[in-house]
């Protein structure tokens, strides 16, 4: 406390400081688990789009699949450091979108990427081509950019 001129007294803010945590408090008592987090460089996420049908009609989507199996999905695999349903709603909007995903995206398929997510890039950047290639073995029509 300051007393003024006038004669009144005025309380002065001072730094704010938290007291010193005891080891016998009451919240010490409840052990809080703690979660694994994932490291912030394992960001990137693959992802595989079904396209439509007749992306099967343009020529270089044919010429680039020549053991595709009838009635296999025609897919697309991509890589991105978004969420794949971020990704997916820009492809759908044409931002920054492959232009097959543009035109004949009918919907994502996690049941062929989800257990690989959330990666560092690198691993990302080989498990998109790795996919690709995995799919293209089992007669999937796959594009990649």
């Amino acid at each position: 406390m300051r007393e003024m001129a006038s004669g009144q007294n005025v309380v002065m803010p001072t730094a704010s400081r938290k007291a010193p945590r005891s080891s016998t408090s009451a919240n010490s008592a409840v052990a809080t688990p703690r979660v694994a987090r994932t490291p912030r460089s394992h960001h990137y996420h693959v992802y595989v789009i079904e396209l439509a049908d007749q992306v099967w009609n343009v020529g270089r989507f044919h010429r680039a699949n020549p053991d595709y199996q009838l009635g296999k999905p025609f897919v697309y695999v991509g890589m991105t450091g978004l969420d794949p349903d971020v990704r997916f709603d820009k492809h759908k909007a044409g931002i920054q979108s492959n232009v097959f995903v543009f035109r004949y995206c009918l919907r994502l398929l996690p049941a062929l990427y989800a257990a690989y997510n959330p990666m560092p890039y690198e691993a990302a950047r080989d498990m998109e081509v790795e996919l690709g290639i995995a799919l293209r073995e089992a007669g999937y029509g796959v594009w990649q950019a």
